[in-house]
């Protein structure tokens, strides 16, 4: 029997943008209908941030047992792998999370949530199942999914993405990895320090191309003393299954025929937004090739309905997910994106966004790198720092890692890079000061507690000043004023 609701918002789709904006205008004490057809939590808590992070601690742990000589202690072995078990860790970590994105929580917070898959059936109105919602706004957070290539074969090949990979409790003898962004670099050193033979296969010139370059390397030095295979400019064209069981993968090497076969393989040659199956054209809702449109303030062409997150196919962080959805409850609950809390007036800002990939060494970035000021015509004076010119980092072994950020006109900060050991904590300063527009003074001007590794910011801030205070004009300048001593 269809049941009718009217309500003030509807969220549609309880991933990390989706919850924040129904916890929120809850909170405010909106009437809020929470509509999800897969997992609460989305992709974030199931099969994305929080469980390849949980993998990524059990390989660091066995590497610690590896690399425990250089302090002075001897292992007593290779560390033994009962990958059952790290599987059974990566599920713990999702469950000890999972209450604070739960159904129950919601209901308990006011929302009605309905566990189905929502479509439009016109510019204000939903069904989902058995239920028709009809609503003074609607905010589209659907995330995205694993995007599968058109290849020969494929489809006759068991292969995994990130959405199966963590229900694994058999390590793979040898993982074939397809992709070398985020995803695929994460696994494949998680997979590697976790006792699997690891081939990683990019179709480009680089791994994580979005990045420094010189930083880049530095990560793919230790990925590669590591173990790990990395072919770069390998196009894979066809999959069959191998005669052992596993899959053999064909195509090209910098032009010439290339072959490599594993036990496993990994899919990550992208993500693809969620939004085919929306209904959107009875909305009025339009769409493009990555995503559904949206304009400064999240809103699509229909003004009541806002779109957040991987949906609209800009960047694919959770932490963008969660700033979009600050966005649209000012927006929609207190009508003006004058009333600034914060997120300056309302409007979308999420080229402000750092990004991290948690390897060993991590890569963290916000604003501008080399490769883009270039591109976009922008003048900067680069300022650097090595990792091994910082104490806290010589304690602990840590020293591989450098920090390079870009400075502009009257000391504007433009944008960091780092890689190192806890590069994405190290970058939230660099992020604050980009958002807020800081000059490099705001690094000189604060005191870093001794010894840690924030100290490589401020020391990196203070190369910015050391041509003008060592010149010779200053040394003149100095030695005129001792003369009134």
């Amino acid at each position: 029997m269809t049941q009718k609701i009217k309500t003030d918002l509807c969220v549609i789709g309880a991933g990390s943008g989706g919850l924040s904006v129904a916890a929120g205008a809850a909170m405010l004490g909106r009437k809020v209908v929470l509509i999800e057809g897969h997992k609460m939590g989305g992709d974030c808590l199931n099969f994305g941030c929080v469980p390849s992070k949980a993998l990524l601690a059990a390989g660091k742990t066995a590497q610690t047992f590896r690399d425990a000589k250089k302090y002075g202690i001897a292992p007593v072995s290779d560390p033994m792998i009962d990958y059952s078990a790290v599987h059974d860790h990566v599920q713990s970590v999702i469950a000890a999370i999972e209450p604070n994105d739960s159904q129950e929580r919601f209901e308990g917070l006011g929302c009605t949530v309905i566990r189905e898959f929502a479509k439009f059936t016109g510019p204000r109105e939903v069904t989902a199942g058995d239920y028709v919602i009809s609503a003074k706004h609607f905010v589209i957070s659907t995330g995205s999914s694993p995007f599968v290539p058109p290849m020969e074969g494929l489809d006759s090949v068991p292969y995994i993405t990130n959405e199966t990979i963590f229900d694994r409790t058999e390590r793979p003898s040898h993982l074939l990895i397809i992709g070398g962004g985020p995803i695929g670099v994460e696994m494949a050193q998680a997979h590697r320090r976790l006792g699997a033979e690891v081939t990683l296969l990019e179709r480009g010139p680089m791994i994580m191309p979005k990045d420094d370059p010189e930083l880049v390397g530095i990560v793919i030095e230790h990925l590669t003393k590591e173990g790990i295979r990395i072919e770069t400019n390998a196009m894979v064209e066809r999959a069959e299954n191998s005669a052992d069981g596993g899959v053999t993968l064909h195509g090209t090497k910098d032009g010439q025929p290339f072959s490599v076969t594993g036990s496993h393989l990994l899919v990550a040659a992208g993500r693809k937004a969620n939004f085919e199956n929306l209904g959107l054209e009875a909305a009025g809702v339009e769409t493009h090739q990555r995503g559904i449109k949206v304009n400064d303030l999240m809103q699509t062409s229909n003004k009541r309905i806002y779109a957040i997150g991987d949906v609209t196919g800009g960047r694919q962080f959770t932490h963008v997910a969660g700033y979009h959805a600050g966005l649209v409850i000012q927006n929609i609950l207190f009508k003006t994106p004058n009333l600034t809390f914060g997120l300056k007036g309302g409007k979308n800002r999420d080229h402000i966004a750092p990004w991290v990939t948690y390897t060993d060494p991590e890569l963290a970035h916000v604003g501008l790198n080399e490769p883009l000021a270039k591109e976009q015509n922008v003048s900067y004076t680069l300022i650097e720092w090595e990792y091994a010119e910082n104490d806290r980092a010589q304690a602990e072994h840590a020293t591989s890692g450098k920090l390079k950020a870009l400075i502009g006109k009257k000391g504007k900060i433009l944008g960091c890079s780092i890689v190192g050991k806890n590069a994405g904590d190290l970058i939230g300063p660099w992020a604050l000061a980009v958002a807020n527009g800081l000059k490099i003074s705001a690094f000189t001007g604060s005191i870093m507690p001794y010894p840690t590794l924030s100290e490589i910011s401020k020391r990196a801030a203070g190369a910015y000043y050391t041509p003008t205070l060592f010149s010779k004009k200053t040394q003149r300048i100095v030695g005129l004023l001792s003369s009134f001593d």
